[in-house]
């Protein structure tokens, strides 16, 4: 008789869509279904879908099974798939200000089995007004070494691992010049010759800083020569969370190709091949938990400009070695909100910008191509995608077996000591 499969219940965006939590999400699935001793029923938020019927994939059948739902589900969606489905172990990611209301019900939800959060958090201030949240899980897994050093001390006695983002090296990895040129021909017929490439991929957004980056963009342009450089900025420039791009750019009379906009999704092939055309690839965020573009264009063996913020300062220096040049913040603001009342806004100078982009512009070509080489090797050794899909096996594996569900519950108590004074 087949052992019985561990089933685990995830909460999100949607596996399937191209967000940076989605694509992270499903390679952990996909991880724990290869290895053939798990189930998953995932919730897919964060999207606006066409319908809500249950999907099931091609490859994995009736062990995987994705339930649309609009923001991430509700208290009674919850409630009636724990009772339907049984599952063994509750994970979910992202954002804490989302799971409030997950939270609210975790004494309906951990007596009877492990909850598991997959921790996003950018910026000291170390974050107190979080300690009810982390302690609210048995497990905390965090995605980078600020995040981790933030758990570790706001709420040292949960239990928390080191899980940093990864990509898939065999698809986001460098090309021969020859496959380059047939690249061009074939999928960007209008690609800019004989133009230095700095590429942004990301949401456009306020805390990315779309708009700084085109009108300080448009000043080094104004240093070197129009002629000499274009910004390809693979974004929609009329998302209602960030500026109007198009009208940045006609402000600013960048209208003759000196910044160009890639607005369709790609399929990850394609997004590696635009990497591997850039010579650099930028990203300014005041803010950033991870940042899963400038990971990628490192893994395509493309040097990388960021901001020494959250998760992007990791990518660009090993502590020893720097892949590409990181900008350290000129001031700290701190901004907060309702939920959030403090956390660092790490902003950069125009003048560390463009002192980044001239040293990336004038440095020999054979040293960029090295530094991307380097930038390569330090994804493979650091944020390793078969590592990735094996450390979440075996994570997840002893969370089984160190707390149990249902009938063989372990290791939680519904209740705490405390002294009244």
């Amino acid at each position: 008789m087949p052992e019985k499969k561990i089933k685990v219940m995830t909460l999100g965006d949607m596996p399937l869509s191209t967000s940076g939590v989605a694509n992270q999400t499903r390679y952990m699935i996909e991880a724990l279904l290869r290895s053939e001793k798990f189930q998953v029923r995932s919730l897919g938020g964060a999207i606006k879908h066409a319908e809500y019927k249950p999907i099931k994939t091609e490859e994995f059948g009736d062990d995987w099974a994705l339930f649309p739902v609009d923001n991430f589900g509700t208290p009674e969606m919850i409630r009636s798939l724990i009772r339907n489905e049984k599952p063994d172990i509750l994970w979910f990611m992202t954002d804490p200000r989302f799971w409030g209301w997950l939270w609210a019900i975790e004494d309906e939800i951990r007596p009877l089995m492990p909850m598991v959060y997959y921790h996003v958090w950018d910026n000291y201030p170390y974050p107190k007004f979080n300690r009810p949240y982390y302690l609210s899980n048995d497990v905390v897994a965090t995605i980078s070494k600020v995040t981790d050093d933030l758990v570790g001390t706001v709420a040292p006695e949960v239990e928390k691992h080191y899980m940093p983002h990864t990509v898939n090296t065999d698809l986001f990895m460098p090309y021969d010049q020859k496959t380059i040129e047939s690249i061009k021909k074939d999928n960007f017929p209008h690609w800019p010759e004989n133009k230095f490439i700095f590429m942004w991929n990301n949401r456009n957004a306020r805390r990315k800083n779309p708009g700084s980056l085109i009108w300080w963009f448009k000043d080094f342009l104004d240093e070197i020569g129009r002629d000499k450089a274009i910004l390809i900025m693979h974004t929609d420039p009329y998302d209602i969370n960030g500026p109007n791009l198009e009208a940045i750019i006609q402000e600013l009379g960048l209208t003759n190709g000196e910044v160009m906009f890639s607005r369709n999704k790609l399929v990850p092939q394609n997004l590696a091949a635009m990497y591997n055309l850039a010579d650099c690839v930028v990203n300014i965020s005041d803010a950033e938990g991870f940042g899963l573009s400038t990971l990628e264009a490192l893994s395509c063996e493309t040097p990388i400009v960021v901001t020494m913020t959250g998760g992007l300062q990791e990518q660009v220096t090993d502590g020893k070695e720097f892949f590409g040049i990181g900008i350290e913040p000129t001031s700290k603001s701190v901004i907060g909100s309702q939920d959030v009342p403090y956390i660092y806004e790490d902003r950069i100078s125009k003048k560390d910008f463009l002192d980044a982009l001239r040293k990336i512009y004038f440095m020999p070509k054979e040293e960029l191509k090295e530094l991307g080489k380097k930038g390569r090797k330090h994804v493979l050794k650091n944020y390793n995608f078969n590592s990735f899909n094996e450390r979440w096996v075996e994570v997840m594996l002893s969370i089984h077996e160190k707390y149990g569900s249902w009938e063989n519950r372990k290791n939680y108590k519904p209740w705490t000591f405390e002294e009244v004074a």
